[in-house]
């Protein structure tokens, strides 16, 4: 049974990413609306991809009966009531991150959709990336031991944009931290788990607008393993490392460029194989050598999207959930009252 999707806000990493790659791409989908607010745009798109509903006002695509599920890809002030008016129309949401600008939104989110009976999900589609589901079955398979220290970096050039939703936080929510940190701590907490207590700065140092452009934060999970996320807009897109770093007591993993858009990449290894006692020379990379694990590709967007179908048919649990992103708003809300008020804050 192929899940019938509508997709609002057809423009950016809709058009670029998730339509192409993840609904067509599959055999468990099918694209059978599109809407964008930009006529023109809406109408390239739907000539694109060979959809004969275009249209430019959310309504009308959630009036089709053809429609069983919509992916939202709009910015975030408009998600909370773009999904709520999903829910009422009796369609299946899954709703790019962050799910709303507000606690408060999210949680009436979570519950409209469960009062109108569908599912609500969160696109963070990169815990679905083959490096990071090997490094997770690695992790619980006990190869690194016992996890200490993670580290997960996103970055871009991101320079002023007229209207451009991620620079006004009346918008977005916030800059770097919420577009890009909120994958970076959801993908340390797919790995480490919970987050339990963070401490953050923010700032702007190169780019002038009114969102952050430079964001980092320590994290602890509830393990008492710690972490650090930095986020920027204000490197340049080739010097951007995005690096992945997991560190445990019989070893590291490496990963440089998995955190982001594509769904390829390798993961660099070095685990100690037995037990060794002190050294005070501290050699390194001489009896314990490097190696490289490169899996089979699992494209991220396409895994996404068959995930949260499966999720319909089965009648079971999207596997990230609107919860799993209510969470993620706590966490995120906590590192902004710590970066204004510079004390360590717990999240609850």
């Amino acid at each position: 049974m192929a899940i019938r999707w509508g997709v609002i806000g057809a423009g950016g990493i809709a058009n670029r990413r998730t339509i192409p790659e993840g609904i067509i791409a599959s055999d468990r989908a099918e694209l059978v609306a599109v809407q964008d607010v930009a006529e023109d745009r809406v109408k390239d798109v739907a000539q694109e991809r060979g959809v004969t509903h275009a249209f430019t006002d959310e309504a009308d695509l959630l009036a089709l009966d053809v429609v069983d599920a919509v992916y939202i890809a709009t910015p975030t002030n408009f998600h909370a009531q773009q999904v709520k008016a999903a829910a009422a129309a009796g369609k299946h949401v899954l709703c790019e991150k962050p799910l709303g600008m507000t606690l408060q939104e999210v949680e009436e989110q979570i519950q409209v959709c469960a009062d109108a009976g569908v599912k609500l999900g969160t696109n963070f589609m990169m815990r679905f990336h083959a490096c990071h589901t090997k490094l997770k079955a690695m992790i619980e398979a006990g190869e690194l031991g016992t996890l200490v220290f993670g580290r997960a970096e996103l970055t871009c050039w991101y320079p002023p944009i007229p209207g451009a939703f991620r620079q006004d936080p009346a918008l977005g929510g916030g800059g770097s931290l919420i577009d890009m940190g909120n994958h970076c701590i959801d993908l340390l907490e797919f790995l480490f788990g919970k987050v339990r207590e963070v401490s953050c700065f923010t700032g702007n140092l190169v780019q002038d607008y009114k969102s952050e452009d430079t964001a980092v934060a320590s994290l602890r999970f509830e393990s008492g393993a710690v972490g650090f996320v930095d986020n920027l807009f204000n490197v340049p897109d080739a010097a951007a490392r995005n690096a992945l770093e997991v560190y445990g007591s019989k070893g590291s993993v490496a990963a440089f460029g998995t955190i982001g858009q594509d769904s390829g990449g390798s993961l660099t290894t070095v685990l100690e194989k037995g037990d060794k006692g002190y050294d005070a020379d501290q050699v390194r990379d001489v009896e314990t050598p490097q190696e490289i694990i490169t899996p089979d590709v699992v494209n991220m967007y396409q895994a996404a999207i068959e995930g949260f179908c499966a999720a319909i048919v089965n009648d079971t649990e999207p596997p990230i959930t609107g919860e799993d992103g209510l969470w993620s708003h706590r966490v995120i809300d906590a590192c902004y009252e710590s970066a204004r008020t510079g004390k360590t804050i717990a999240v609850e």
